[in-house]
């Protein structure tokens, strides 16, 4: 496998951990994070490969030197968790987070101001207690075209770039919402992950059909959802015997959830799949990671795989970008 890649691996309690050869060796991201901070998402920015932002604890964190070091944006949400960071990729200077307690900000100027936005969330939830945003997803051909999924209190979307809200309520009966995606593809289709299921839109969310993937999955706890950059009809999903198994693996189609095949990963990983990385860059290239620690790559767009002989505490997010 190629190493000219830095891949940057955000942890629970350990903060990010950084390799500039494709996983032989690794350092600890410097910056004015602590280095036990609670890191829950890892995006890199579209175009340029120098920009990372990581959603932890407390805000988010923003790299310009590929994950080198870090310094904290100042933004209204800096004492709470981001979980989830967008970019339109219509309108890069649009940027959008999702929080716990449950709540999206906008910011339309790369990151410097931001705006809370008028989605209705609750402030209690079965299962987790505190509502977290886990599924924020900009169309990449319409930036005005935007998806949240909230664990535990549903899915929303919005038709004008984030300015009003709906919930969703045709088809997805499950407000345990993992994951949500859009597949630029004919016709345009948005998936939800939940649990035990994923669920298919092809009509902008006014209704969505059951994939019943218990049928073709091994265990059909699903959690992220990623895409081939150069084919969205390529999807990956993550899932495994539970959130707290002991076992995962990963799914694949090539037809936007009709038929499905389980890949070949080196060993059984010690947790469900939770989290891919993916990059215009080099749409062969393909890392995921275990919820305990492990991390899986392949080169040739999941056919075959390694797993990094580097493991480590819980892991929530990871990205990579072309060195």
């Amino acid at each position: 496998m190629a190493k000219d890649f830095t891949v940057c691996v955000g942890t629970l309690g350990s903060g990010i951990w950084r390799s500039t050869d494709g996983g032989e060796s690794w350092s600890r991201a410097r910056g004015n994070f602590p280095m036990d901070c609670r890191v829950y998402g890892v995006t890199a920015h579209p175009k340029d490969p120098a920009v990372i932002l990581a959603g932890t604890h407390a805000g988010i964190y923003r790299s310009d030197d590929r994950g080198a070091t870090f310094e904290q944006l100042d933004a209204p949400f800096n004492d709470v968790d981001v979980w989830k960071i967008a970019f339109d990729q219509t309108n890069l200077d649009n940027i959008f987070a999702g929080t716990r307690p449950a709540a999206i900000y906008r910011s339309q100027d790369g990151g410097q101001h931001w705006d809370k936005l008028p989605v209705d969330i609750v402030e209690e939830c079965p299962n987790v207690g505190v509502p977290r945003v886990t599924g924020l997803t900009v169309d990449p051909t319409d930036g005005n075209n935007i998806w949240v999924g909230v664990e535990v209190d549903g899915a929303r979307r919005s038709l004008d770039g984030g300015n009003t809200w709906t919930r969703v309520a045709g088809g997805v009966d499950d407000p345990d919402i993992h994951d949500t995606m859009v597949c630029a593809v004919n016709p345009k289709t948005v998936l939800i992950s939940t649990p035990m299921e994923i669920f298919a839109s092809t009509d902008s969310g006014e209704a969505f059909r059951r994939l019943e993937v218990h049928k073709s999955f091994p265990m059909p706890y699903c959690r992220e959802l990623a895409q081939r950059p150069d084919d969205p009809s390529v999807i990956f999903v993550g899932n495994g015997n539970g959130a707290m198994g002991d076992t995962g693996a990963i799914q694949r189609t090539k037809d936007l959830g009709e038929s499905w095949e389980t890949l070949n990963l080196p060993v059984i990983p010690n947790a469900p799949i939770w989290s891919f990385a993916t990059n215009a860059a080099d749409s062969d290239l393909v890392l995921a990671c275990s919820h305990y620690g492990q991390v899986f790559a392949s080169a040739d767009g999941g056919d075959w795989w390694i797993k990094m002989r580097r493991e480590f505490t819980e892991i929530r997010g990871l990205a990579w970008v072309p060195n």
